[in-house]
């Protein structure tokens, strides 16, 4: 049930001194747009009027299809604080149609609503707690981002070897004034590497609260003279950027993964979902970790995982059981990026371990060892596969999976795998720095 009618909403505007209105939606990389109005505009926001051309937006809609419409989400609207106090300025999270009022496929937010629905339909939410890793780099005297970091701190350091300390509490503020509840917030292990953890939520606000995050933490980084970067990989030789996402289903206001009969209070239902997610893991590891520079990441030496493996008792594999009280359990799932668009991932994840318990499908059996520690010998005896090494390699698989195909649909899949596999054959003509360093002096 909504939140806000549209009542509320001409109330609000009108109480809050509102002036200008950005209709945001998300494009199928995870890049944030929108269409800005002035609150002149409101009765055609409020009647689904506002439209687009699709054709301009990469990925979206053929010429010959290319009439969009803006469909604001009441519930999501927001005034942004760090915008004039006179004057404000609001936002709404919109859903994407046709002109013929029929919902837009290639809209990623359509894909989690879908995921969402279908999950709903057996008798199951899923509530998500992303872990949200960034950089603060400084900027040169044009204002351009640099991969430059004048402090030395590490994890959980404080001000003022943490001299980002003050930016991430403004960042927090900020969200929180914005209807955002942070749970913690910590430097992390690289130099100038920062996160901030949101407290669980549904998938769809919180989806939309990643997104939100991002558009935050950049502007409040810009205006204490820093760039924040979700890059996953800026700097060789540290840690990378990590989104790792902790999911929890709910079934008749029970949480379906706990069982206080098992010794590690994981059910029946979690290995399942588990499961599902170990099936599909190699295709999902596309949309969780697109980028060339997500494989920079994902190598040994840096605690993100490497290998296919899950785990109660230590932090290395790719899937988490954290220990928790009080009837909660939650999975976390390890590998997914900074870089990822927050809905299809969070719909390639909850589809996974879906498909997981509707076919019970039961994981290997879990990895306690260090996995790093093991031979190749010891890795191929015991059945522990690795996740994709590049990107072409994971929109491979990606494309050899029906299952999770379908759940992004045909649109979004055709288009996802046609701009990824341009971007890994733009890198692999590319000539890089490292190369000429290497080679130029001596051949």
């Amino acid at each position: 049930m909504s939140k806000y009618t549209k009542e509320d909403i001409w109330r609000m505007i009108e109480e809050e001194d509102v002036e200008f209105i950005r209709l945001q939606f998300t494009d199928m990389f995870g890049t944030l747009k929108n269409i800005a109005v002035t609150t002149s505009q409101l009765e055609r926001v409020l009647d689904n009027k506002i439209s687009f051309d699709g054709a301009s937006i990469e990925g979206f809609a053929r010429i010959d299809k290319s009439d969009l419409r803006l469909y604001p989400d009441l519930d999501t609207f927001a005034i942004f604080p760090w915008r004039p106090q006179h004057g404000k300025v609001a936002r709404f999270i919109c859903d994407i149609y046709y002109a013929d009022g029929t919902p837009f496929t290639g809209d990623p937010r359509y894909t989690l609503k879908k995921a969402i629905q279908e999950a709903g339909e057996l008798g199951y939410s899923m509530d998500v707690g992303p872990e949200c890793e960034f950089f603060l780099f400084h900027t040169d005297d044009e204002g351009r981002p640099t991969t430059i970091t004048h402090e030395s701190a590490g994890y959980f350091d404080v001000g003022p070897m943490d001299l980002g300390e003050n930016a991430r509490r403004d960042m927090i503020l900020t969200l929180e004034e914005m209807g955002y509840v942070v749970e913690a917030s910590h430097h992390e292990a690289a130099p100038g590497q920062h996160e901030i953890d949101f407290r669980y939520d549904e998938a769809l606000r919180m989806a939309d609260g990643i997104m939100t995050f991002r558009l935050a933490v950049k502007t409040i980084a810009k205006r204490h003279g820093l760039h924040a970067a979700f890059m996953p990989k800026p700097i060789p030789g540290v840690t990378g950027s990590g989104m790792h996402i902790n999911m929890s289903l709910t079934k008749d206001d029970r949480n379906v993964f706990y069982d206080p009969n098992c010794p590690i209070h994981l059910s029946l239902e979690g290995r399942y979902f588990i499961g599902g997610l170990m099936k599909h893991i190699r295709a999902i590891t596309a949309i969780t970790n697109p980028l060339v520079n997500s494989y920079k990441r994902l190598v040994p030496g840096y605690e993100a995982p490497v290998h296919i493996a899950w785990s109660a008792k230590n932090r290395i594999p790719l899937i988490r059981i954290p220990v928790m009280g009080n009837g909660n359990k939650r999975i976390e799932l390890r590998s997914p990026d900074s870089a990822a668009n927050p809905y299809l991932a969070l719909a390639v994840c909850l589809a996974a371990g879906m498909d997981g318990i509707r076919n019970k499908i039961v994981p290997p059996e879990n990895v306690d060892d260090n996995i790093f520690a093991m031979s190749e010998e010891e890795l191929k005896a015991r059945k522990i596969k690795r996740l994709p090494k590049n990107l072409l390699e994971a929109v491979e698989a990606l494309e050899a999976d029906e299952y999770i195909c379908n759940v992004l649909g045909p649109h979004i899949t055709k288009r996802f795998v046609k701009a990824k596999k341009e971007e890994w054959e733009e890198y692999c003509t590319s000539v890089s720095n490292w190369e000429i360093d290497r080679y130029l002096s001596r051949i």
